[in-house]
């Protein structure tokens, strides 16, 4: 067996950083420091206590009260947008077409109820280079399903 590969063996003292708390024991290291100990740990007091290391609780709770904030501002802005308002990349049809549209000078939904009143006006809007039909007839179906009144 070799000699002199064992560590130094000592008698350490450890601390708890939350209580203050010291007592001794063996190690080979000359001090131990620990942020909790038996006698403020909430399972062996009974007590339930939040030990807020570094502020930690109150960044979580700082960070969830933004999130609430963004979400009110958000329904609000969301209620108070008319549904004329609405811009049409919301209907669901393609980035290409809604391109096209937008560099037509359609740009919301009261655009394109304006271009598609009756049959004449469908007109309007199959008159822009790069609609067909199909694409009319999509963004009729999403006009519908979202309660805009549209002629066949």
């Amino acid at each position: 067996m070799k000699e002199a590969i064992h560590p130094a063996w000592h008698e350490t003292p450890v601390r708890c950083m939350t209580c203050g708390t010291t007592w001794t024991t063996g190690s080979t290291v000359e001090s131990l420091t620990v942020e909790i100990c038996s006698n403020c740990h909430p399972f062996y007091t009974g007590e339930q206590r939040i030990v807020d290391t570094e502020g930690r609780v109150d960044k979580f709770m700082k960070r969830l009260q933004q999130r609430d904030e963004i979400r009110t501002t958000l329904e609000k802005e969301e209620e108070e947008r008319t549904p004329l308002d609405l811009p049409i990349i919301e209907l669901g049809i393609s980035a290409r077409y809604t391109n096209i549209l937008v560099d037509n000078g359609v740009n919301i939904v009261a655009d394109v109820l304006d271009r598609l009143g009756d049959e004449d006006d469908e007109n309007s809007i199959l008159a822009i280079q790069g609609i067909g039909r199909k694409v009319v007839s999509d963004m009729k179906k999403s006009l519908r399903s979202r309660g805009y009144q549209l002629s066949n």
